[in-house]
């Protein structure tokens, strides 16, 4: 059968996808795990040339220079793995506290399905919470021990971390809004490994529930009374309905278009961590430059982390994404994979145009992607991201306090996260 026949090639195709790759050592001689080198480039081709521009076009050094610049900064710093989770999971605790009280609603109902998805046992990685709290301790150094001559200052410093905890929180309300919203859009049924809102209490209210999460975000933000930071997480409302929109009325020339769907990917998964980010930065009161540096970071990371996901659309599992698997073809969402399949059998084309209502459109498709290196290049594409998230880590200005190189690293280690996980 086709579909058998694609997954299979997809699968042997994957399990190559990085035997190209090579680590490259540390500033201390030892291997460290997440530099890879320019081995994982594929050949030039169109759609590289397309979007070369957009890949680098936040003034970093290119993908080889990076690769042996990564750590001249970190290289200093404890070597022992972290676990970055671990390093903020006391206010990640607090944080899963106060957003079950913040969407505390009049009628039952709708504070039922606003706190869904904010439960105890489902309430996701937290994945951008924490990049926000690891960023925030990275662009500040810490006060020990404070002493009465400090003490103004640490009640300050005390104060900022509150105002950026507040950023996580809003973070965290966006990205639930947005997938109560999407779950309505898609008609899914699963979500984080339970039925979806919509699925156990309609459409009607989850679309009301997401709402609902945007105003509470709202709220919180203008709490924060930062004019700058306000118009940043308010753009980053307009990217997801834009993106959301580029996804569902797109031409035949768009639909195939690397360029128009790293665009519509930027809107729809990157612009909130990096431009959250970058709200940290400017509650901080940092430089220009560091704030790009913060924005590019959480830019190239939501690029990968979307690579991935489309990577393991095709790869993973329905138990291990929490969500059914081959979800976005049976949607008729054409992603990297398919794209870069595409520039290697232009048939394939086709048979995207005719559309995924037919199931035997949907195996044919399968089949030229498991022909491909179409997994293989998306994994490497998003490698790349990840690189680029890295190196604008180390090109922040140096510090010698120890919270804030521990943060840095585990903000570096996220990156190999995003690129190795599985779900």
């Amino acid at each position: 059968m086709l579909f058998s026949r694609g997954l299979s090639r997809i699968s042997r195709n994957l399990r190559g996808s990085l035997n190209g790759c090579r680590r490259f050592p540390s500033g201390r001689g030892q291997n460290h795990p997440l530099i890879l080198s320019n081995t994982c480039q594929s050949p030039g081709n169109s759609s590289e040339k397309v979007f070369r521009s957009f890949l680098f076009s936040n003034g970093l050094p290119s993908l080889h220079s990076a690769s042996h610049q990564f750590h001249n900064q970190s290289s200093s710093i404890i070597e022992d793995q972290l676990d970055p989770f671990s390093l903020v999971a006391d206010e990640l605790s607090l944080l899963a506290n106060r957003l079950r009280a913040m969407v505390v609603a009049e009628v039952p109902k709708l504070a039922s399905a606003a706190e869904y998805f904010f439960k105890m046992g489902v309430e996701g990685k937290r994945f951008r919470p924490t990049i926000i709290l690891l960023m925030s301790t990275a662009l500040h150094v810490q006060i020990p021990n404070p002493s009465p001559s400090n003490e103004l200052e640490s009640i300050l410093t005390t104060e900022l971390r509150s105002r950026q905890r507040c950023i996580a929180e809003i973070t965290e309300m966006i990205h639930v809004a947005s997938l109560l919203h999407d779950d309505v859009l898609d008609d899914a049924d699963t979500r984080r490994g339970i039925g979806s809102l919509n699925f156990v209490m309609g459409n009607k209210l989850a679309v009301l529930a997401g709402d609902f999460l945007l105003s509470r975000a709202c709220v919180a933000l203008a709490s924060l009374k930062n004019t700058e930071v306000v118009s940043l997480l308010a753009t980053v409302v307009e990217h997801l309905v834009t993106g959301e929109t580029m996804q569902m009325s797109t031409t035949s020339d768009q639909r195939c278009s690397m360029e128009y769907y790293m665009q519509k990917t930027y809107y729809k998964t990157a612009s909130l961590i990096s431009n959250s980010c970058k709200a940290i930065a400017l509650l901080g009161g940092h430089a220009a430059e560091v704030a790009m540096l913060a924005f590019d970071y959480g830019k190239n990371l939501g690029l990968a982390f979307q690579l991935m996901d489309d990577v393991l659309d095709f790869t993973g599992t329905s138990t291990s994404l929490g969500k059914g698997s081959l979800s976005d073809i049976r949607n008729g969402i054409v992603t990297a994979p398919m794209l870069f399949a595409m520039e290697e059998f232009p048939d394939l084309r086709v048979v995207i145009e005719g559309g995924f209502d037919n199931p035997a459109n949907v195996d044919l498709a399968l089949d030229y992607l498991g022909k491909s290196r179409g997994i293989q290049r998306t994994r490497e594409l998003a490698i790349k991201h990840a690189n680029l998230a890295a190196a604008a880590i180390d090109s922040l200005p140096e510090s010698n306090d120890e919270e804030v190189k521990r943060s840095r690293r585990a903000l570096i280690d996220l990156t190999q996260r995003v690129i190795s996980r599985t779900k």
